[in-house]
């Protein structure tokens, strides 16, 4: 069935988003946005809306505006949650597309928001899907997270900035922005600077080639609760090897569908 966006305002609404946002962060005694909160933003012109599937809230996102206008204004994209079992809906792309739409019908070009590089498909999800980019990394940027999906661990971040009126973000709202292939890509001396060992460790070498590859784990959120040293050995890794490769000049320009980042040098 197709889900129906809307933007919330009414309290008991915004009280069901909130706890929706707790329930998937596993933070029902400190929601990350209470009632309050988002009844503020609400009322002072901001982004808060709900996808309903069944007449049921499944999916939430919030975001504010930031910058100095008219040249630096942009949205802050903070908080995009579906409940889980509801991912394959696709409500994230829509719920992105609306909040796209929210912005460009009121003259607000660029949207940012922050997205940690161990979780490869929410990366996949914001370069392939949504067609942004990733400029900056940022080292633990919240610092240590409280909640139940990142609770003692240290949040890095990719800075992911979101052009909204481009020939990019328009081909990726019409399903027509292609994947890339790393196996096409190691035929033309790509190098793989962080992949996935044998036994789920991370696995890395320095390389200057002009395009590299950079693996993320299969899924951080388990091995952080069934090995939390692996675990921390891979936010070690994958903070030298992205965060070294953007320093020294590289791009990232495209992510797969399997955890491969793609980087090349400008």
């Amino acid at each position: 069935m197709t889900a129906v966006i809307k933007e919330l305002s009414q309290l008991d609404d915004l009280e069901a988003a909130s706890e929706l946002f707790a329930s998937i962060w596993g933070r029902t005694d400190e929601p990350p946005l209470s009632t309050d909160i988002l009844k503020a933003l609400a009322t002072s012109g901001n982004y808060v809306s709900g996808a309903y599937v069944d007449e049921r809230l499944t999916g939430c996102l919030v975001g504010w505006l930031g910058g100095t206008p008219p040249d630096d204004m942009h949205m802050h994209s903070h908080i995009l949650g579906v409940l889980p079992g509801n991912e394959r809906r696709g409500l994230g792309f829509e719920l992105k597309q609306h909040q796209r739409r929210w912005c460009l019908t009121r003259g607000v070009k660029v949207m940012e928001w922050t997205t940690d590089p161990l979780v490869g498909r929410n990366v996949y999800f914001n370069l392939t899907k949504l067609g942004a980019e990733a400029p900056e990394y940022f080292v633990n940027f919240y610092g240590q997270m409280r909640d139940g999906i990142n609770a003692g661990v240290e949040s890095d971040r990719l800075l992911i900035r979101w052009r909204l009126d481009s020939d990019r973000a328009a081909s990726a709202a019409a399903g027509r922005l292609e994947e890339l292939d790393v196996e096409k890509l190691r035929g033309w001396d790509a190098d793989s600077i962080l992949a996935v060992g044998a036994g789920g460790e991370p696995v890395s070498r320095p390389s200057s080639a002009r395009v590299l590859l950079c693996q993320a784990p299969g899924d951080i959120v388990a091995l952080r609760r069934s090995d939390p040293g692996v675990a921390r050995a891979w936010r070690l890794a994958m903070r030298e090897a992205l965060a070294g490769a953007l320093e020294r000049g590289y791009a990232m320009i495209g992510a797969t569908r399997t955890g491969w980042y793609v980087l090349e040098s400008t």
